[in-house]
């Protein structure tokens, strides 16, 4: 054992930052290929600080952007895949009503990837979810494999099934410093950690981390329709901050749902970190070809967390990306590299 004034020191395969749901799939993407794997979390799990906690999480296979939808199918496989190596439930199927204004875009991307015979009139919406109201001039639609996740379950099981095929997960530690190289060295509060690659998937913190390896990436973070927030105060967020959020679920279910009680029974909030264009981030480091960055997850990353966690897995080692990689680049934001380190 080291003296206690010198940090340990390790060698892995791979060094994952951040054990949210994209961290701990990428992680257990990589140990599912025999990679040495290192997960970091700076806070003691579990916790609920980020973004990926709570009791539920929405997961629907129909999306406005064709690049989601295509990989939705790779999702719910994934998804299946967990729950039998965990051996607990993950998904409870209900089906998802989408609807709006006929001749929306955004609802006529969906209506063809789900096809007209999952358009609902008001007999048929009715029919499939009695109570449901619809207002004239609009449409609704029937996503029938979507259903609710069980988040704080599916991270739990990820991280176990990680850490049965070999991965170390190492929470309360966190990053102090990241130096780049061939070996990548990552210093912490408890140790010194080297490995060929690195994948940072810290959530609202990514942005702090990166900066100290010279790129600025345009990341805001907000309660949802929120307001800006610092991920440093997360916990100190007055409860009545949500209250605008409450309001509009309130009114909608008033129009919408007339016999449903408007108040929720339990209420969470999580950190929602975005990118301008609500896409997600998924790229290497424009100067280190060895450190991955996923980040800007925008509010809708749960679902797709076992896909993204494959891709990021797959940039790092080298591979060719299961999925296309063209939406998610770094580079299409400009301006984004700082002065050379």
């Amino acid at each position: 054992m080291a003296a206690p004034s010198q940090p340990q020191k390790a060698t892995y395969d791979a060094i994952v930052i951040g054990a949210g749901i994209q961290g701990s799939f990428t992680a257990y993407h990589l140990a599912q290929r025999h990679r040495d794997t290192l997960l970091l979390e700076q806070f003691p799990l579990p916790h609920s600080r980020g973004s990926s906690h709570g009791q539920s999480r929405i997961i629907r296979s129909v999306y406005p952007q064709e690049c989601y939808s295509r990989m939705m199918p790779d999702s719910f496989r994934l998804w299946q895949r967990l729950e039998a190596e965990a051996g607990t439930s993950l998904y409870r199927r209900t089906g998802l009503v989408v609807l709006g204004p006929a001749g929306d875009p955004e609802l006529e991307g969906c209506r063809r990837r789900l096809g007209d015979n999952h358009v609902l009139d008001a007999a048929a919406l009715a029919q499939h979810f009695p109570g449901f109201r619809l207002h004239a001039g609009e449409v609704a639609l029937l996503d029938s494999s979507a259903g609710v996740l069980f988040a704080d379950r599916a991270l739990r099981a990820v991280q176990e099934v990680f850490r049965r095929h070999g991965g170390t997960l190492r929470d309360g530690e966190k990053v102090l410093r990241i130096e780049p190289g061939a070996m990548v060295t990552v210093t912490t509060t408890a140790g010194v950690y080297q490995a060929p690659r690195l994948i940072i998937t810290a959530g609202a913190w990514t942005g702090a981390l990166l900066e100290t390896l010279g790129l600025r990436l345009p990341l805001q973070l907000c309660h949802h329709h929120g307001t800006p927030t610092d991920p440093e105060k997360r916990d100190q967020t007055p409860s009545g901050a949500s209250r605008p959020d409450i309001a509009l679920l309130s009114s909608f279910i008033s129009s919408y749902l007339p016999g449903l009680e408007t108040q929720p029974a339990v209420m969470e909030t999580c950190l929602y970190t975005n990118t301008p264009d609500e896409d997600f981030i998924l790229d290497r480091h424009p100067n280190f070809s060895n450190i991955i960055i996923g980040a800007g997850f925008s509010g809708h990353g749960f679902k797709l967390a076992p896909v993204v966690g494959k891709l990021l897995c797959e940039l790092s080692l080298g591979e060719e990306p299961s999925h296309s990689m063209a939406p998610f680049t770094i580079t299409r934001f400009p301006g984004v590299l700082q002065a050379a380190l």
